[in-house]
């Protein structure tokens, strides 16, 4: 066996020592240009990526990974009962990955375990993971977030309102989204109006409630305590829900649900007992998913840029890799808005 002229024995893999040979550089900057770290000047950074092309160096991922204790995972922590909130949640924060070196894994929790802190534990420390997003209602659990800080894990968290410092935070305002819904209803003429609220343990539901009725009161139009009802943020307590509402003796002629899922199974309810959509109740819902605009008639719904928001939250979880301040990425703020299809129509 004969020495390449560069150094590397033919036949054998490059290694690292072999790159810092070639490029003139130690072993330390070669590890921070295959990292993507921002603090190597920009000549040397060349010259060690021509050295790697020219030797067909490839670094080991199991020995980066060992290299800084942790892995080049991503961890999304949720506990959502809407799949598809979840999968646009996905692709937002697939998006913001692509060509970082990192990978996204998915964590399923139920809040009410009684070995939830015990699980999540487990799960960061066997993937020794880079960082962990969680949208709501994980990311509104403080003793998740006292976790995360004792493992010394990075995490953005998603949520309705301010929960932490602004670098740790992508904020949704849905209590603006849930107004506009509100005022919406009411200038159609609706004073017979039903909200379906989410579980209590979520508080997008308070927040999204209050929003709402909040901005009734506005225009004159209190919300009738009988005509609120609570569902799980699934199809199937829609449909429950809209049962016990429109069995009433006198039913609403509007109904609002704290997210999509809720709304097709109100709509369901309705047809079910034989009503006429919208002609018979006008139904809003809250999210925006794609099967708003599947169904018919077509769900007018607050649409709040769920894939945007895992988008943003990756981004602030790799600013400081990039050598950037989390807090003062340039992101929009986040405001929902009501998108208005066929599924309201004025009060008769």
């Amino acid at each position: 066996m004969t020495d390449d002229p560069r150094g590397a024995k033919s036949g054998k893999r490059a290694t690292i020592n072999d790159v810092a040979r070639v490029a003139r550089v130690s072993k330390k900057t070669v590890s921070r240009v295959i990292n993507q770290s921002p603090f190597v000047k920009g000549d040397t950074r060349e010259r060690v990526e021509k050295a790697i092309a020219e030797l067909g160096f490839t670094p080991d991922p199991q020995a980066r990974g060992l290299a800084f204790r942790r892995s080049f995972l991503v961890g999304l922590i949720y506990d959502n009962p809407s799949p598809t909130y979840v999968v646009n949640m996905q692709q937002g924060v697939l998006d913001a990955l692509k060509g970082s070196g990192l990978e996204l894994v998915v964590h399923p929790c139920n809040r009410n375990s009684e070995t939830l802190i015990d699980d999540i534990r487990g799960f960061i420390e066997r993937q020794r993971l880079f960082g962990v997003i969680m949208p709501p209602s994980m990311s509104e659990d403080e003793r998740v977030i006292a976790l995360l800080r004792e493992l010394d894990c990075p995490y953005v968290r998603i949520a309705s309102v301010s929960l932490d410092e602004p670098g740790s935070m992508v904020v949704t305002n849905d209590h603006l989204g849930a107004a506009e819904a509100a005022r919406r209803l009411a200038d159609l003429g609706h004073t017979r109006i039903g909200l379906v609220r989410g579980p209590a343990l979520f508080r997008s539901s308070t927040v999204r409630g209050g929003g709402f009725r909040e901005a009734l009161a506005e225009r004159g139009v209190p919300l009738n305590p009988d005509y609120e009802i609570e569902g799980a943020y699934t199809f199937e307590s829609g449909v429950e829900a809209g049962h016990a509402l429109l069995s009433m003796p006198n039913p609403p002629t509007a109904i609002f649900t704290l997210n999509d899922d809720m709304a097709i199974g109100v709509m369901q309810a309705a047809r079910e007992r034989g009503l006429e959509l919208p002609r018979d109740l006008s139904v809003v819902g809250f999210d925006d998913l794609p099967m708003a605009s599947r169904v018919w008639p077509n769900l007018t719904s607050v649409r709040l840029p769920i894939r945007d928001m895992g988008r943003m939250a990756a981004e602030k979880l790799l600013a400081p890799m990039r050598g950037l301040d989390p807090a003062k990425l340039d992101q929009p703020e986040v405001r929902p808005s009501l998108v208005v299809r066929k599924s309201d129509i004025p009060a008769t």
